[in-house]
Formats: C-alpha cells, sequence, structure tokens
C-alpha cells in the first residue's frame, strides 16, 4: 500500500534545506540522531493518540519544530517512521523483559504486563494500532497477524516442554494455551487503557495461577 505522506501542508524552511558542497560540521551526526529520536518519541504519542491513519505528520513535525518537508530529511515517508516507532516499541520490551525461553516462558510474559503498567504511551500505541491493523488496507495488518503467529509458534514448543517438566497443566492445549496468553494480557491492558485502576499484574498472575500453572491437591 502506497502511503501519501503531508509534505504538501507546509513550504520548506530555509532550516530544512540541506547546504551541498559543505562539509558537515564536527557533531552533527550526533545532534542528527538526536533530532531523529525526538521525532520518533513524538510520533509515538501522536500514534498513539490518533493511530496511523489519523497522526498527522503535520503535528509530530510540529512538537519538533521541522515543517513536513524537513522531518522527510530524516524518515522517507509516514510509514517509515510508523516502522521505526514499532521497532523502538519492540526493543524496550525485550530489554524489560527478555525473549521467552524453556523455563522462564511465564516469568517473562509477567515481566511484558509489568513493563506495559509502566509505560502507558507504548501500550496504548500498541493497542490503537493493533485495532487499526485488522484493517487488511492497514499497512501494519501482515505485521500484527505476523506478530501473532509467530508469538504463538514460538511459545506452543515451550508450553509442551513446560508440561513435560510438570510447570504447566497436562491438560491444556498447549497451541490453544499460546494464543490464550497473548489474548489475555492484550484483554488486561485494553481494560488498563480505559480504567487505571485495573491491576494489570494482578490479573495476569490470577490467570497464571487458575488456567496454567498444575492445580495441588
Amino acid at each position: 500500500m502506497t502511503i501519501e505522506s503531508d509534505t504538501t501542508e507546509t513550504g520548506t524552511s530555509a532550516a530544512d534545506a540541506p547546504v551541498r558542497g559543505v562539509r558537515a560540521p564536527r557533531g552533527s551526526y550526533a545532534k542528527g540522531q538526536a533530532r531523529r529520536q525526538r521525532i520518533v518519541d513524538e510520533a509515538l504519542i501522536v500514534f498513539a493518540k490518533n493511530g496511523f491513519h489519523s497522526g498527522s505528520l503535520r503535528e509530530i513535525a510540529k512538537r519538533v519544530d521541522l515543517t513536513p518537508t524537513g522531518l522527510m530529511h530524516h524518515f522517507a515517508n509516514k510509514e517509515e517512521l510508523f516502522t521505526e516507532v514499532l521497532r523502538q516499541r519492540d526493543a524496550a520490551i525485550r530489554e524489560a523483559a527478555g525473549d521467552p525461553a524453556e523455563h522462564t516462558l511465564i516469568q517473562q510474559a509477567t515481566k511484558v504486563v509489568a513493563y506495559n503498567q509502566e509505560s502507558r504511551g507504548l501500550t496504548s500505541l500498541y493497542a490503537t494500532v493493533s485495532a487499526e491493523a485488522t484493517d487488511e488496507e492497514h499497512p501494519a495488518h501482515e505485521d500484527f497477524a505476523r506478530r501473532y503467529r509467530e508469538s504463538a509458534a514460538r511459545a506452543t514448543p515451550i508450553l509442551i516442554a513446560a508440561q513435560g517438566d510438570g510447570e504447566i497443566r497436562a491438560d491444556i492445549d498447549p497451541a490453544l494455551a499460546a494464543r490464550l496468553i497473548g489474548a489475555v494480557m492484550d484483554g488486561i491492558q485494553q481494560q488498563w487503557l480505559l480504567d487505571d485502576t485495573v491491576d494489570m499484574n494482578a490479573l495476569f498472575a490470577e490467570f497464571v495461577r487458575g488456567y496454567l500453572v498444575p492445580r495441588e491437591i
């Protein structure tokens, strides 16, 4: 899908135009990277609030003191900027919670829930965009469908191994449970975004206790 940018909403300022044939001053690369990161940070706020389609490049540019054309010196179009926002969101969660692995799937999922409750902007972004992406024409549609498929595919063998070790109930279907874990996490965070008195950590712990962990005899 081709995304039309709103770069024509305003003209190019002199500050936006690159100077050709002139060597960049020392430190300009670092400044450019800092500006690029600031754009990503502000884009996260805008996309989390308005979604991808309604998130305006003009608004993002204004928040970082650029014109839309100036913003295009850092990101070619809205889709590229949006992709970078999601990439950084994934990296932040991976750094906070690690990757799911044998013997640690429940702990990793629990860390993700805890991180989400402390990171409203990222959580709101994910909830807003994942809902938008149910539209097959949305640029992130296939990406989100793939995310859920791959997450379940990674979790299923881990759950099977955990059943063999007695860490997970033997009477659950690992493939269905792999999908259900993500569904519960998404549902809990949706309720929390609507009502911040909801305790996501307590709800997920109750799900783990009542559904995943073997019952004591």
